[in-house]
C-alpha cells in the first residue's frame, strides 16, 4: 500500500500489516511511524490525498479557537494510536484561508475523511478521546 512520509512527503510502498514495528522512508530514512499530524497547505494538500492508499483525516482548526486548542492533544493522542492505518493531517485556516474556503470549512474546529483523494465523511466540534476513537474506527 501506498503511505506518505510524514518528514518528507514522499510516497512510499509498504506491506499492509495490523502493526507495525518499524518502517522507514525509502527517500528520507525516517521513520513512518511518526506520530504527529502533517502540516497541509495549498501546495500539499492534493499530492497528500491522492498519494496514500490509507484513509486521511484532516483537522480544520485556528490557532485563536479555544475548542480548537483543546482538541489538539486528543487529535495528536489518535494520531499515536493508528500509525500506517490512517494519516492524520492538520490545516490551519487562518494561514490557510483558500483550502478553508475550498472545503467550505463553516465552523473549526472541523474533520474531514478522506479516501482516495474523495471526500467521504465530514464532522464539526471538538470530540473526546472517545468520540474520536469510535469516529476512526469507521474507517479502517
Amino acid at each position: 500500500m501506498k503511505v506518505i512520509c510524514p518528514n518528507c512527503l514522499a510516497t512510499n510502498n509498504v506491506p499492509k500489516l495490523e502493526v507495525y514495528k518499524k518502517a522507514n522512508c525509502g527517500k528520507c530514512k525516517e521513520s513512518l511511524l511518526d506520530p504527529h499530524p502533517i502540516a497541509l497547505s495549498s501546495d500539499t494538500i492534493d499530492a497528500i490525498l491522492e498519494s496514500t492508499d490509507v484513509p486521511v483525516i484532516v483537522d480544520f482548526w485556528a490557532p485563536w479557537c479555544g475548542p480548537c486548542k483543546a482538541f489538539a492533544p486528543t487529535f495528536q493522542q489518535a494520531a499515536r494510536a493508528y500509525p500506517l492505518r490512517i494519516l492524520f493531517a492538520k490545516v490551519d485556516t487562518e494561514a490557510e484561508q483558500f483550502l478553508a474556503s475550498r472545503f467550505k470549512i463553516r465552523s473549526i474546529p472541523t474533520l474531514i475523511v478522506f479516501k482516495n483523494g474523495e471526500e467521504v465523511e465530514r464532522v464539526s466540534g471538538a470530540m473526546s478521546d472517545e468520540d474520536l476513537d469510535a469516529f476512526v474506527e469507521r474507517f479502517l
